[in-house]
């Protein structure tokens, strides 16, 4: 009786201390525990802080790019409308070189036509096949026929062929001679 006695005196504070010592240790665990919770709310703050930064930045971003669209659009449109002043200044160039291409062959063709045959023929018999059969076709059928009877014959034939081919006078098969 006397060793159970002594027994439980002496293991009674051992008993008592690693309670004492639970509690300490679930106070400790407490501590920490609130110390992460606080990290993670830190944590959590400097998150969303970052977000509405991110989400600010790309706002003004997206605002920016809008802008930059609005910006090319209307270089497009000015871009376009310069397009269509320079073709409507082409067509007008054009027809104002058509005027002036169909004055020159007018003129050429009243100085054939007022040549003397023989002169004309020496002069066509030296041009190009196809400028000569260009100036023959703007004359009158019976200066052609005047002019070619006076022309070499072999020259006369090459020039008919290409009035037979019709404008430009040239046939892409054939080269220049």
């Amino acid at each position: 009786m006397k060793t159970t006695l002594f027994l439980t005196l002496l293991l009674t504070p051992f008993l008592y201390a690693n309670t004492v010592d639970c509690t300490q240790i679930f106070e400790e665990r407490k501590k920490e525990l609130l110390r992460e919770v606080e990290k993670i709310d830190e944590a959590k703050e400097s998150f969303e802080a970052l977000k509405m930064a991110t989400n600010a930045l790309l706002e003004k971003q997206k605002i920016a790019l809008h802008e930059q669209e609005k910006a090319l659009e209307k270089s497009k449109q000015a871009i376009e409308l310069k397009e269509q002043e320079i073709k409507a200044m082409l067509e007008e160039n054009k027809k104002v070189l058509e005027q002036i291409e169909g004055k020159k062959n007018e003129k050429i063709a009243q100085s054939y036509e007022k040549m003397k045959d023989a002169a004309a023929a020496a002069i066509l018999e030296k041009l190009p096949k196809e400028e000569a059969a260009g100036i023959l076709f703007s004359l009158p059928a019976k200066k052609i026929s005047q002019i070619m009877a006076k022309m070499n014959p072999q020259i006369a034939s090459e020039i008919t062929q290409r009035l037979k081919l019709g404008l430009p006078f040239s046939d892409i098969n054939q080269t220049k001679e």
